[in-house]
């Protein structure tokens, strides 16, 4: 919970009203749960990892792993653009002074102690960041029980209380934007690798879900308490669906007394700090593990981080909206983790690297595609795969967007499933080689079929390698070398 958050649930609560609000809430809590469920199968398959990748790399092969992995520092990205993004918003609302220097300080600041400190300082400051938050909840609900006065009777005449349409969209979006997100987030796989065992883990996941809800719902009254109260901003008074939404929680705040805004300013500032570090520090293990397979020093893995924070910071500058910014990442993840988790299951033991590829793609021209009939025009397509007009709009774009992307995944994945099965079968045929793309595996623990030891290594090192089989290309081999039992097995499956 960042800084970000500052911005996105007020911004929600003024669009959508108390609906919306709860929507938001609990589509953001209850996807916390995934990783209870879906973390131990995913550790079971890959004991050793400790990010998704890991497992993506043992289940689809290198290629589908450097593939996920973009995509993951993609959203890490996106992530650290929409929490500076928050940081400027707070500052310039609440001082008025140029943010600017502040986001330098803090993208460099974190660069450095997160060098020094590794990831453990991370998860120090993710400790300290809750607590931080709570102490937030407190100030600003006191300073609102205080200063802050609202007519009994404006809830009722707002019309935000009963259901409306952007709301009933959400229930469907938010969730399916939040879940498979969530699966991109490489810090939410490092805590789940960390958990001691399972029951844990679900305990963790169920503590955070309630308190995430609890602090978030708090965070988004402020957006429906700045149209109750009628906040007269810039000679204008806030109302119900408000373009200034996003700023809602810090326009509520400057009603308050200077000491409320100036402990606020600190603790915004804090809770970005302790976001931004743990982004950081997960896009460098991922940069360091996925990429370069951690065979260059970890300083230059740092740098490279530090660099990326320049175009971060300029993005963040111009950012119109952290919502929307949230939004680009979720559908790209909507269109890439329906056919990727399919792999979870035994019985999809057949689905290869090249669908989830294929559908991740595909995913996202379902989306272009509906965009272009439905807006007329393959210009507004595109810019429906960005949502350039967010969630707000007057139409089911947004909507139709998040149904294309999941369905369109699993369309495309399976389309190509069919086409890659049939030319394997006609290979088989003309050349009188055996069909070997639906054998079941032998055993299927970690989702890999086991099929054959092969020869005696001894190593002193335990140590993975994918390599391809030379007798068929068709074939994506995954060989393990065991210290303890030096025997090399061969698992493979169809690619």
């Amino acid at each position: 919970m960042g800084a970000g958050t500052l911005n996105a649930y007020p911004d929600i609560a003024v669009r959508a009203g108390v609906e919306g609000l709860v929507v938001y809430g609990l589509s953001s809590a209850l996807p916390m749960m995934l990783f209870a469920g879906v973390g131990p199968i995913v550790r079971k398959a890959c004991p050793d990892g400790f990010v998704l990748t890991e497992w993506t790399r043992l289940r689809y092969g290198w290629l589908t792993s450097f593939y996920l992995t973009c995509l993951t520092i993609g959203t890490m990205y996106l992530y650290m653009v929409a929490e500076l993004a928050a940081v400027q918003a707070a500052i310039e609302t609440l001082t008025g002074i140029d943010a600017l220097p502040v986001l330098i300080v803090e993208a460099v600041f974190t660069s450095i102690y997160t060098a020094v400190g590794g990831f453990h300082t991370s998860f120090f400051t993710d400790n300290f960041q809750g607590g931080m938050m709570l102490v937030l909840m407190v100030i600003v609900c006191v300073g609102l029980g205080v200063y802050f006065h609202v007519d009994p009777s404006e809830p009722a005449k707002s019309g935000m209380l009963g259901p409306n349409l952007l709301a009933n969209k959400l229930i469907y979006i938010l969730p399916v934007a939040i879940a498979t997100n969530d699966c991109f987030l490489s810090g939410f796989w490092m805590r789940t690798f960390a958990s001691k065992n399972n029951v844990e883990l679900f305990w963790a996941c169920a503590i955070a879900s309630s308190i995430v809800l609890i602090v978030l719902t708090v965070v988004g009254l402020t957006g429906l308490l700045a149209v109750w109260a009628k906040l007269e901003i810039d000679g204008q008074v806030f109302v119900y669906g408000d373009e200034r939404s996003a700023l809602a929680f810090f326009y509520v705040l400057k009603e308050m007394p200077g000491w409320v805004i100036g402990f606020t300013v600190a603790f915004v500032l804090s809770l970005s700090v302790a976001s931004y570090d743990s982004s950081q520090s997960a896009m460098a293990s991922t940069i360091s593990n996925d990429f370069f397979r951690n065979k260059i020093p970890m300083v230059w893995v740092r740098l490279i981080v530090l660099c990326i924070n320049a175009p971060v910071i300029v993005v963040a500058l111009k950012a119109p909206n952290v919502l929307n910014i949230f939004l680009i990442a979720d559908l790209f993840s909507a269109a890439v983790i329906p056919i990727m988790f399919c792999g979870l299951s035994k019985r999809m033991y057949f689905i290869s690297g090249w669908e989830v590829i294929g559908g991740g793609f595909g995913g996202m021209l379902t989306v272009f595609i509906f965009g272009s009939i439905y807006f007329k025009s393959a210009r507004e397509g595109i810019k429906l795969i960005i949502l350039l007009e967010g969630l707000y709009g007057d139409d089911w774009s947004a909507f139709g967007a998040f149904v294309a992307a999941p369905v369109g995944s699993l369309l495309w994945g399976f389309g190509i499933l069919t086409v890659r099965l049939t030319v394997l079968k006609i290979y088989s045929l003309i050349t009188g080689k055996p069909f070997t793309a639906l054998d079941k595996p032998s055993d299927d623990k970690t989702g890999i079929a086991v099929i054959r030891e092969i020869g005696h290594v001894e190593d002193d090192n335990t140590s993975e390698s994918i390599i391809l089989d030379r007798k068929d290309p068709n074939i994506l081999t995954e060989t393990h070398i065991l210290k303890e039992q030096p025997t090399v097995k061969e698992e493979s499956y169809e690619a």
